[in-house]
């Protein structure tokens, strides 16, 4: 993961958070955060009166203690920016819809290219084939064929028209031929990558179950080491009356001894543990609009996915010929590619395709001879006519009228293989030409490349994936094995896909579903996560808790993966910072009783210059480590798909040991430069 470029302004920004009120929200930090202002109190007390401690001492430990509130906030900061900074980057690759506007100008109709956040209901816009419709609306003049496969889960077109009741459009559907008017009947006013970062945002706000449960473990901790310090002065002044000439501990002490065991270091980087995880989503393109919902994406077991737009591309593709009784395969090929040369959508240039990779076939550059036949969604036909010939390609029904009309007839056998086709799932496309029946072109679903091998991959990190779907079951089967799924459930209908994942989740799995229709918004409301695909209808991008941006299977490897680094970084950085907390105690509570009691100096297996100099290095060591940790926040503790006892034994080993062994380390280097410096002041 690469880190932001570093921005000097962070420094100055960072004091925003030094703010109480927002302090509050972490309690560990804002003890630390009392802590400071108790010391600072203090010593502006000695100041103004009589002095009990060094005014360096006390200035330093005060210093030292806002350093250790401030790096927090530092690190809450750079995490924030880089999150702003992913949005940023993610808005301008998808960037805006753009809508055509219509307006009477010289008495003739003209539009303007506007963005499409701009548009307000009533507005009167121009989609013409290929455009994606912009707004919900009603059509109010023209015809067309509507790509509704984001809504329905159904790869066929739709035909709407201006009145009547087919006269509705949707958002995030897609003209496939023809043009129509429409008027916007609902207003958005800033885009929808605009509403789902918002939603993101606020999600993030908001602790998960399991930082809640760490947050009141580290309450817990903090409160314990308040209460055992507490102690501390009153035992002091019992050992004064008890035995050698000894002084009470200082309250700078008492609360420098706070400050260092409390679990400074994951209470700081906690906030920045977060924001990192979700930014690493957003630089993988998933926005989620739930801070559970990356966390919960480390515990999924089972792997629910939508068929037509998921697992397939949608756009139908042309796989095979088939000619009619008499017709060289040849013929129909040849006749396919004229009859498609001025086809744009994905299902025509996939004709051209697969007639130059099996048969060799080139397309013939366009002559003055060739007359064009656009597709209608009246006619439902396309293709071209020259030199006395009409080659037509189409729906099978709308062919068959036109050649019984014109005295020709369909052969049985063509009729038998055109159910054959319906029956897989596929959708039968007929070449004529005039009134001969050539043959019928087969179009199906195309898996989305990469996703078995994704899915292998989820398979390995112990996620089981099952495909759901309306198609029959050959259809269904047939796709499953292509695609590598683990199993399928055909004729599936919304209630069934919900009851499912119901059941499933009582039998204790984390189930996740990814979907982009209307009618798998229900299933995406109640799996533990849903993820929709961002080409998908809006009910499902709302109903979901991630979406795809790049609606593009490659995307559920890393969802997963990040939720399990988002697991694996927060348990490993409190292991180190707990472990931590027990090397500090081993060092410091010697440190606090000499201070107190000169004649247990030989506590100090360290040898440490001086109790003071021990505590402040200590203090300094606590804000450096979180300095110093901020790049594995942000970066994430690797993820390896290996078993929980040996990632277990791994933790222990890594953050474990070297969470103890790092302040004896760190601490004797502060404190043997602490020494140096004062040494060398001395001198001057």
């Amino acid at each position: 993961m690469r880190l932001p470029p570093f921005d000097p302004s962070l420094f100055l920004r960072s004091f925003k958070r030094l703010d109480p009120r927002h302090q509050i929200k972490n309690p560990v930090m804002f003890a630390v955060y009392c802590g400071a202002v108790l010391i600072t109190l203090d010593g502006l007390a000695q100041i103004l009166g009589p002095r009990h401690e060094s005014l360096a001492w006390g200035t330093a430990l005060a210093l030292t203690l806002w350093l250790t509130v401030y790096a927090s906030a530092l690190a809450e900061q750079y995490a924030e920016d880089q999150d702003q900074a992913q949005a940023l980057a993610l808005k301008k690759a998808h960037g805006d819809d753009i809508a055509k506007k219509m307006y009477h100008a010289n008495n003739r109709h003209a539009f303007i290219a506007l963005s499409a956040s701009h548009l307000k209901k009533g507005d009167p816009i121009l989609i013409e084939a290929g455009d994606t419709i912009p707004a919900d609306g009603d059509i109010i003049e023209g015809i067309a064929s509507i790509d509704e496969s984001a809504i329905t889960g159904e790869s066929a077109p739709v035909i709407r028209e201006s009145g009547g009741d087919n006269r509705a459009v949707i958002c995030g559907t897609r003209l496939l031929s023809d043009w129509i008017v429409v008027r916007v009947t609902s207003f958005r006013g800033e885009t929808p990558l605009d509403k789902r970062l918002a939603m993101m945002k606020k999600a993030r706000r908001q602790k998960t179950p399991n930082e809640l449960a760490l947050s009141l473990f580290l309450i817990a901790t903090t409160l314990g080491l308040l209460v055992a310090c507490a102690t501390l002065r009153p035992l002091s002044s019992f050992l004064i009356e008890q035995a050698a000439p000894s002084l009470p501990i200082s309250l700078s002490m008492l609360v420098s001894l706070f400050v260092c065991l409390a679990p400074t270091t994951i209470g700081g980087l906690m906030p920045a543990i977060g924001l990192a995880g979700s930014s690493r989503l957003l630089r993988a393109g998933v926005i989620a609009t739930s801070g559970h919902a990356v966390e919960t994406a480390g515990d999924i077991t089972l792997l629910l996915l939508d068929k037509t737009g998921t697992i397939t591309l949608g756009n139908r593709q042309a796989v095979a010929f088939y000619a009619a009784e008499g017709i060289a395969p040849i013929k129909l090929v040849k006749a396919s590619v004229l009859a498609s040369l001025a086809d744009k959508t994905p299902e025509g240039q996939s004709i051209i395709v697969l007639a130059q990779t099996r048969y060799g076939v080139e397309p013939a550059p366009p002559s003055a001879t060739m007359l064009f036949i656009p597709f209608s969604a009246d006619t439902r036909v396309s293709g071209v006519t020259l030199d006395g010939r009409t080659i037509l390609k189409g729906a099978d029904d709308a062919i068959k009228e036109r050649i019984v009309r014109e005295g020709g007839r369909v052969p049985a056998s063509l009729d038998t293989q055109v159910e054959t086709i319906a029956r897989q799932g596929g959708t039968p496309l007929m070449v004529a030409e005039n009134a001969q029946v050539l043959g019928v072109i087969h179009l199906k679903d195309v898996v989305k490349k990469g996703i078995k091998e994704r899915l292998a991959t989820l398979r390995i990190m112990g996620v089981r994936s099952l495909m759901i779907t309306g198609d029959n079951p050959l259809t269904a089967a047939a796709i499953a094995a292509e695609a590598g799924v683990d199993d399928f459930i055909a004729q599936a209908i919304p209630e069934t896909k919900l009851r499912f994942i119901t059941e499933k989740q009582k039998e204790g799995e984390v189930v996740a579903m990814v979907g982009d229709g209307a009618n798998d918004a229900p299933a995406l409301a109640g799996a533990d996560i849903g993820i929709a695909m961002d080409n998908g209808s809006q009910e499902a991008k709302e109903a979901a808790n991630m979406v795809d941006m790049d609606s593009s299977p490659s995307k559920l490897v890393d969802i997963v993966q990040v939720g399990r680094q988002l697991l694996m970084t927060r348990g490993s950085l409190a292991t180190f910072s707990i472990a931590g907390d027990i090397g500090k105690f081993l060092i410091l509570l010697p440190a606090v009783l000499i201070s107190a009691h000169p004649s247990l100096s030989p506590l100090n297996f360290m040898n440490f210059s001086s109790p003071h100099y021990t505590i402040l290095s200590a203090l300094l060591f606590n804000a450096l480590i979180i300095v110093a940790l901020i790049p594995v926040a942000m970066r994430g503790v690797a993820y390896r798909p290996v078993g929980a006892g040996k990632l277990l034994r791994r933790n222990l080993l890594v953050y474990g040991l070297g969470g103890i062994a790092a302040p004896f380390i760190g601490i004797k280097l502060i404190d043997m430069a602490i020494a140096l410096i004062v040494k060398g002041l001395a001198h001057v």
